[in-house]
Protein backbone atom coordinates (compact mmCIF):
# COMPACT_ATOMS: atom_id res chain seq x y z
CA UNK A 1 0.00 0.00 0.00
CA UNK A 2 1.34 3.34 -1.01
CA UNK A 3 0.76 6.25 1.39
CA UNK A 4 -2.00 8.62 0.20
CA UNK A 5 -0.76 11.57 -1.81
CA UNK A 6 -1.44 15.06 -0.57
CA UNK A 7 -2.89 16.83 -3.59
CA UNK A 8 -3.02 20.63 -3.49
CA UNK A 9 -6.53 21.98 -2.86
CA UNK A 10 -8.50 22.80 -5.98
CA UNK A 11 -9.03 26.42 -6.76
CA UNK A 12 -12.70 27.44 -6.57
CA UNK A 13 -14.24 27.91 -9.99
CA UNK A 14 -15.32 31.50 -10.46
CA UNK A 15 -18.84 31.74 -11.84
CA UNK A 16 -19.33 34.63 -14.21
CA UNK A 17 -22.62 36.20 -13.23
CA UNK A 18 -25.07 37.43 -15.86
CA UNK A 19 -22.94 35.99 -18.70
CA UNK A 20 -24.01 33.35 -21.23
CA UNK A 21 -25.52 30.27 -19.48
CA UNK A 22 -25.61 32.11 -16.13
CA UNK A 23 -28.41 34.35 -17.49
CA UNK A 24 -31.59 33.01 -15.88
CA UNK A 25 -34.32 34.84 -17.83
CA UNK A 26 -36.33 33.29 -20.66
CA UNK A 27 -35.83 36.01 -23.23
CA UNK A 28 -33.71 39.10 -23.67
CA UNK A 29 -33.52 42.17 -25.84
CA UNK A 30 -30.24 41.26 -27.52
CA UNK A 31 -27.95 44.00 -28.87
CA UNK A 32 -25.38 42.90 -31.47
CA UNK A 33 -22.23 44.73 -32.69
CA UNK A 34 -23.79 45.46 -36.11
CA UNK A 35 -26.51 47.52 -34.44
CA UNK A 36 -29.24 44.86 -34.68
CA UNK A 37 -31.54 44.82 -31.63
CA UNK A 38 -33.89 41.87 -31.35
CA UNK A 39 -36.00 40.19 -28.66
CA UNK A 40 -34.90 36.54 -28.60
CA UNK A 41 -35.07 33.50 -26.34
CA UNK A 42 -31.98 33.65 -24.15
CA UNK A 43 -30.45 30.43 -25.50
CA UNK A 44 -30.89 31.60 -29.10
CA UNK A 45 -29.23 34.93 -28.26
CA UNK A 46 -26.32 33.09 -26.58
CA UNK A 47 -25.81 30.89 -29.67
CA UNK A 48 -25.81 33.87 -32.00
CA UNK A 49 -23.29 35.71 -29.81
CA UNK A 50 -21.03 32.65 -29.70
CA UNK A 51 -21.20 32.32 -33.50
CA UNK A 52 -19.68 35.82 -33.58
CA UNK A 53 -16.97 34.75 -31.11
CA UNK A 54 -18.51 36.88 -28.36
CA UNK A 55 -20.25 36.48 -25.01
CA UNK A 56 -23.81 37.47 -24.16
CA UNK A 57 -23.72 39.81 -21.15
CA UNK A 58 -26.79 40.96 -19.24
CA UNK A 59 -26.30 44.74 -19.00
CA UNK A 60 -29.77 45.85 -17.84
CA UNK A 61 -31.47 43.07 -15.84
CA UNK A 62 -34.34 45.26 -14.60
CA UNK A 63 -35.52 46.30 -18.06
CA UNK A 64 -38.60 44.69 -19.64
CA UNK A 65 -37.41 42.48 -21.27
CA UNK A 66 -33.88 42.48 -19.82
CA UNK A 67 -31.22 43.88 -22.14
CA UNK A 68 -28.20 41.73 -23.06
CA UNK A 69 -25.26 42.77 -25.21
CA UNK A 70 -23.06 40.57 -27.39
CA UNK A 71 -19.47 41.60 -26.69
CA UNK A 72 -16.11 40.33 -25.47
CA UNK A 73 -16.28 39.58 -21.74
CA UNK A 74 -12.71 40.78 -21.13
CA UNK A 75 -13.45 44.08 -22.87
CA UNK A 76 -16.64 44.48 -20.81
CA UNK A 77 -14.69 43.88 -17.58
CA UNK A 78 -12.13 46.49 -18.63
CA UNK A 79 -14.87 49.06 -19.35
CA UNK A 80 -16.55 48.36 -15.99
CA UNK A 81 -13.27 48.84 -14.08
CA UNK A 82 -12.60 52.03 -16.03
CA UNK A 83 -16.05 53.40 -15.10
CA UNK A 84 -15.52 52.54 -11.44
CA UNK A 85 -12.11 54.25 -11.49
CA UNK A 86 -13.59 57.40 -13.04
CA UNK A 87 -16.43 57.40 -10.48
CA UNK A 88 -13.93 57.15 -7.60
CA UNK A 89 -11.93 60.05 -9.02
CA UNK A 90 -15.06 62.22 -9.05
CA UNK A 91 -15.98 61.31 -5.48
CA UNK A 92 -14.81 63.70 -2.80
CA UNK A 93 -14.68 62.49 0.78
CA UNK A 94 -15.44 65.43 3.07
CA UNK A 95 -12.95 65.60 5.92
CA UNK A 96 -12.89 67.66 9.10
CA UNK A 97 -9.57 69.49 9.39
CA UNK A 98 -8.61 70.63 12.88
CA UNK A 99 -6.79 73.90 13.54
CA UNK A 100 -5.66 74.57 17.09
CA UNK A 101 -5.18 78.02 18.63
CA UNK A 102 -4.23 79.40 22.01
CA UNK A 103 -6.00 82.40 23.61
CA UNK A 104 -2.84 84.47 23.04
CA UNK A 105 -2.04 83.21 19.51
CA UNK A 106 0.17 85.77 17.76
CA UNK A 107 -0.81 87.38 14.45
CA UNK A 108 1.71 85.44 12.36
CA UNK A 109 0.47 82.06 13.57
CA UNK A 110 -3.13 83.22 13.23
CA UNK A 111 -2.66 84.28 9.59
CA UNK A 112 -0.85 81.03 8.81
CA UNK A 113 -3.74 78.92 10.14
CA UNK A 114 -6.35 81.16 8.58
CA UNK A 115 -4.80 80.59 5.14
CA UNK A 116 -4.83 76.85 5.79
CA UNK A 117 -8.52 77.04 6.68
CA UNK A 118 -9.32 78.93 3.47
CA UNK A 119 -7.56 76.25 1.42
CA UNK A 120 -9.35 73.42 3.25
CA UNK A 121 -12.75 75.04 2.70
CA UNK A 122 -12.07 75.68 -0.99
CA UNK A 123 -11.24 71.97 -1.33
CA UNK A 124 -14.72 71.17 0.03
CA UNK A 125 -13.66 70.10 3.53
CA UNK A 126 -14.92 71.32 6.91
CA UNK A 127 -12.77 73.08 9.49
CA UNK A 128 -12.87 72.62 13.26
CA UNK A 129 -11.21 75.62 14.92
CA UNK A 130 -10.19 74.86 18.51
CA UNK A 131 -8.95 77.24 21.19
CA UNK A 132 -7.08 75.30 23.87
CA UNK A 133 -6.84 76.64 27.44
CA UNK A 134 -4.12 75.63 29.86
CA UNK A 135 -4.03 76.16 33.61
CA UNK A 136 -5.51 79.48 34.67
CA UNK A 137 -6.24 80.46 31.05
CA UNK A 138 -9.64 78.77 31.46
CA UNK A 139 -10.72 81.84 33.44
CA UNK A 140 -10.54 83.85 30.20
CA UNK A 141 -12.96 81.91 28.01
CA UNK A 142 -14.12 85.23 26.55
CA UNK A 143 -10.74 85.62 24.81
CA UNK A 144 -11.24 82.28 23.05
CA UNK A 145 -14.76 83.22 22.04
CA UNK A 146 -13.57 86.52 20.56
CA UNK A 147 -10.79 84.74 18.66
CA UNK A 148 -13.23 82.26 17.13
CA UNK A 149 -15.63 85.06 16.18
CA UNK A 150 -12.80 86.93 14.50
CA UNK A 151 -11.71 83.75 12.73
CA UNK A 152 -15.23 83.02 11.44
CA UNK A 153 -15.60 86.59 10.16
CA UNK A 154 -12.21 86.52 8.41
CA UNK A 155 -13.10 83.42 6.39
CA UNK A 156 -16.81 84.16 5.91
CA UNK A 157 -16.30 84.57 2.16
CA UNK A 158 -15.47 80.84 1.82
CA UNK A 159 -16.97 79.31 4.98
CA UNK A 160 -20.17 79.25 7.00
CA UNK A 161 -20.35 78.61 10.75
CA UNK A 162 -22.30 75.44 11.59
CA UNK A 163 -23.84 76.06 15.00
CA UNK A 164 -22.53 78.24 17.81
CA UNK A 165 -19.07 77.90 19.45
CA UNK A 166 -19.02 75.26 22.21
CA UNK A 167 -16.90 74.79 25.32
CA UNK A 168 -15.95 71.18 26.04
CA UNK A 169 -13.57 70.73 28.94
CA UNK A 170 -10.63 73.04 28.27
CA UNK A 171 -11.34 73.38 24.55
CA UNK A 172 -13.52 76.00 22.90
CA UNK A 173 -14.39 75.05 19.32
CA UNK A 174 -16.53 75.84 16.30
CA UNK A 175 -17.25 73.96 13.08
CA UNK A 176 -17.09 75.84 9.78
CA UNK A 177 -18.32 74.31 6.52
CA UNK A 178 -17.75 75.38 2.91
CA UNK A 179 -19.93 78.29 1.82
CA UNK A 180 -22.55 77.37 -0.74
CA UNK A 181 -22.05 79.18 -3.99
CA UNK A 182 -25.12 80.72 -5.55
CA UNK A 183 -25.62 80.21 -9.25
CA UNK A 184 -25.94 83.49 -11.09
CA UNK A 185 -28.68 83.26 -13.72
CA UNK A 186 -27.44 83.99 -17.22
CA UNK A 187 -29.35 86.80 -18.87
CA UNK A 188 -30.40 86.08 -22.42
CA UNK A 189 -29.63 88.93 -24.73
CA UNK A 190 -32.45 90.00 -26.96
CA UNK A 191 -31.68 89.86 -30.68
CA UNK A 192 -31.19 93.32 -32.21
CA UNK A 193 -34.35 94.85 -33.64
CA UNK A 194 -34.07 95.02 -37.45
CA UNK A 195 -34.30 98.54 -38.92
CA UNK A 196 -37.66 99.52 -40.43
CA UNK A 197 -38.03 98.67 -44.10
CA UNK A 198 -37.40 101.60 -46.41
CA UNK A 199 -40.15 102.36 -48.97
CA UNK A 200 -39.19 101.35 -52.49
CA UNK A 201 -38.98 104.38 -54.82
CA UNK A 202 -41.33 104.14 -57.78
Amino acid sequence: MYPPRNYPPRRPVRVRENVNEAIRVREVRAVFPDGVVEVLPTQAAIRRAQELGLDLILVSPTAEPPVAKAMDYGQWQYEQKKKQHEAKKKQHVIQVKELKFRPNTDDHDYEFKKNHAIRFLKEGNRVKAIVQFRGREIAHVDLGQKLLQRFAEDISSVGTVEGSPRLEGRNFHVIIGPAKTKEVPVKKEKPPTPPPAQPVAQ
